[in-house]
This record gives C-alpha cells, sequence and structure tokens, in this order.
C-alpha cells in the first residue's frame, strides 16, 4: 500500500530524494518513477551500493518521509 502512495506522490517526493542523494537527476527519477525496484537498482548504479545496502537506505529513507505524513 505504502508502494502505491509513493508512486501516486512521486513528483512531491523527487526533491526530498534528491537533498538524500544528491546525484540523481530528475531524468533518473522521472524513470524510476517510483518504481522500487529501479529505485534500488539507481541507487546501486549511482552511488556503488550493494543491493542489501541499498534496499536498507531506500528503506530509511520511505520510513522518515512516513513519519513526515
Amino acid at each position: 500500500m505504502f508502494s502505491t502512495m509513493i508512486e501516486g506522490q512521486w513528483r512531491q517526493l523527487q526533491g526530498k530524494i534528491k537533498e538524500e542523494w544528491g546525484n540523481l537527476t530528475d531524468d533518473d527519477l522521472t524513470r524510476v518513477n517510483g518504481q522500487y525496484d529501479q529505485m534500488v537498482g539507481l541507487l546501486q548504479e549511482r552511488y556503488g551500493y550493494e543491493k542489501a545496502e541499498a534496499e536498507t537506505r531506500w528503506a530509511r529513507f520511505l520510513d522518515n518521509v512516513r513519519e513526515q505524513v
């Protein structure tokens, strides 16, 4: 359910994502379009994270966003 909310509010989240991960471009985020697997892959590609680390960092970010809502 939360992933559906993320997809629905993706445009609003893009600014927060870019604050957290400044190497991500608007084009990167448009391509990902809120999809979990694609976002994890993008974090791996841009930051060299292992898959587990990318998943952990993405989950932590989403938890922080969820707390702010």
